[in-house]
């Protein structure tokens, strides 16, 4: 008579293929969930941040935010074509955008582009978006707007 109590089963559990099944397909997921959200991920830069970065930051789908330098804007509606530069503290950048303006898009104010920095320095956007306050105050009764105020205010958006 043999002893098989110590002995392995040449026959693998049940328990055991699922088990494996199991894990190879939770790697598998998390491989192909990991590269896509690094497809789609795109980074949030200043031009300096993204100047630092040299060739490798060439072609990267980025966010540059930004302030809009003054004097800097070339609008060409007929060829919906729209040129600035964007600063921050420590770097400045030529922008290039086929992007309809939004209206608040002036010299002075924050915005954010999103788009690619090309091999000659230039940042292609495809989006641009203005950056501004969220708050909103209400006239009070019996309040009336300064209508100069106001067409100075529209003015200032046609430039």
């Amino acid at each position: 008579m043999t002893d098989t109590r110590g002995s392995q089963s040449p026959v693998l559990q049940p328990r055991v293929v699922i088990a494996t099944v199991l894990v190879i397909a939770a790697l598998g997921l998390s491989v192909v969930v990991v590269q896509g959200l690094q497809d789609n991920l795109v980074y949030y830069l200043t031009p300096s941040e993204l100047l630092d970065k040299g060739e490798e930051g060439v072609g990267a789908s980025v966010r540059l935010g930004g302030m809009v330098q003054a004097g800097s804007v070339d609008w060409q509606p007929d060829d919906n074509l729209l040129r600035f530069v964007m600063f921050d503290k420590d770097g400045t950048m030529a922008v290039e955008s086929r992007a309809v303006p939004p209206q608040m898009f002036r010299e002075g104010i924050g915005v954010v582009v999103e788009g690619r920095l090309q091999e000659d320095g230039t940042f292609s956007s495809n989006r641009l978006m203005v950056k501004h306050g969220n708050e909103y105050t209400a006239p009070t009764d019996g309040e009336h707007p300064d209508l100069n105020e106001l067409a100075k205010s529209l003015q200032e958006g046609e430039s």
